[in-house]
């Protein structure tokens, strides 16, 4: 980058949104780069369940996932902090794989496809002028169009001075979010979703012989708890008594855990100046939408289709921008409107009772609630 680069599309993150994009329009011969802050692999806070919603288009970017002998989710485990349970089939289902390891493959996928791969590079501008990019304040590289994918937030977000920083304070915002690896004795075919007070935690097998143990909770749990995560667990996580025991009986690798804050679910816009924001970035997905990962990739897939039509001539800039924000509403804000719903449900000690109580009386109810929560194969 120490002279002036000129690419079809610079794409500033390299999550699942990010690295999507790169494979599909490096595939349709566009040149382009990717900026990624961190260097592969590395580890991420997340619940690391995909629904198959997006099984068919991970190998049609080029995963051979049916090789990979991950495990598949066919089934949903909810408890409620008095220790009440509901079990009940997933309509659609999943399976469980790393951000290590997905966001790994996909980088490799994104490298072999022609992308100019730039890790361990933070971007600190974007400014926009004569229908093209510049990328960077000091380094002078250029883009004809520009997509956002660094996740839930960023000094960019700060130095456009984005709305969602600015909302007044909501039940919505300031959660962290920490994250385990473990080895546990946990069905492998089984999600578990398990609430206590101001938090949930997620449990679910991913590649080899481990679990995924992610939660989310206030800051304000965890500053009662002296910013101590062990005190947190005991004094939050193990009032619900399935938390207890899968705390109490598992193993957790080395170097976890990991953690992640100043998470909020406020709404976000999904263009800023002219750059297209994708997955987090365009919207943070609450756990209780069904999964984030999906709906990152499904934001690849409708941003790499409108800029490729774009840059084919075939629409301008102004109704790419358009049509990215009204497909982005079409497939997603009724899903993010459902999760930031069961947000107020889940992680209240008195609501999430009630809620999972009434699934127990009216097990028909669930089917419906989980659907809305979950995308259609893309």
């Amino acid at each position: 980058m120490q002279k002036k680069t000129e690419y079809d599309i610079a794409l500033i993150g390299g999550g699942l949104a990010g690295l999507a994009t790169s494979i599909l329009l490096a595939k349709a011969s566009r040149s382009v780069v990717l900026f990624e802050k961190e260097k592969y692999p590395f580890h991420k806070v997340c619940g690391e369940y995909l629904s198959l919603e997006s099984w068919n288009f991970l190998t049609q970017l080029g995963l051979p996932l049916s090789q990979m002998s991950l495990p598949m989710i066919d089934t949903l485990l909810l408890t409620a902090p008095n220790g009440n349970v509901f079990k009940t089939k997933l309509p659609l289902g999943g399976f469980g794989i790393s951000r290590y390891y997905l966001d790994s493959a996909l980088a490799k996928l994104s490298e072999q496809s022609g992308v100019q791969f730039l890790e361990e590079t933070k971007i600190d501008d974007v400014a926009y002028s004569d229908n093209c990019h510049t990328i960077g304040a000091s380094n002078k590289l250029l883009s004809t169009v520009c997509c956002a994918a660094y996740g839930k937030r960023s000094n960019l977000d700060i130095k456009w001075k984005r709305k969602f920083l600015k909302t007044s304070k909501s039940p919505l915002d300031n959660y962290v979010g920490i994250k385990y690896h473990v080895k546990t004795n946990w069905e492998e075919n089984v999600i578990g979703l398990h609430n206590f007070d101001n938090g949930y935690c997620g449990i679910s097998k991913i590649e080899g012989d481990k679990y995924c143990l992610c939660y989310m909770t206030n800051a304000e749990n965890l500053k009662k708890s002296g910013n101590n995560i062990a005190q947190l667990e005991e004094t939050f996580l193990y009032k619900n008594p399935h938390l207890k025991k899968i705390f109490l009986n598992s193993e957790k690798v080395e170097s976890f855990p990991i953690t992640i804050s100043q998470i909020n679910f406020n709404k976000k816009t999904q263009v800023e100046n002219h750059v297209l924001m994708l997955g987090d970035s365009a919207g943070m997905i609450t756990p209780l939408c069904g999964n984030g990962m999906s709906i990152a990739l499904h934001t690849a897939k409708i941003a790499a289709m409108l800029i490729q039509l774009f840059l084919n001539q075939e629409i301008s800039r102004t109704k790419m921008e358009a049509l990215y924000k009204k497909e982005w509403k079409r497939q997603f804000a009724s899903r993010l409107k459902m999760g930031r719903i069961l947000q107020h449900f889940f992680g209240n000690n008195r609501l999430s009772n009630l809620f999972v109580g009434a699934f127990r009386t009216f097990p028909s109810l669930s089917g419906p609630v989980i659907k809305m929560t979950h995308g259609k194969p893309f």
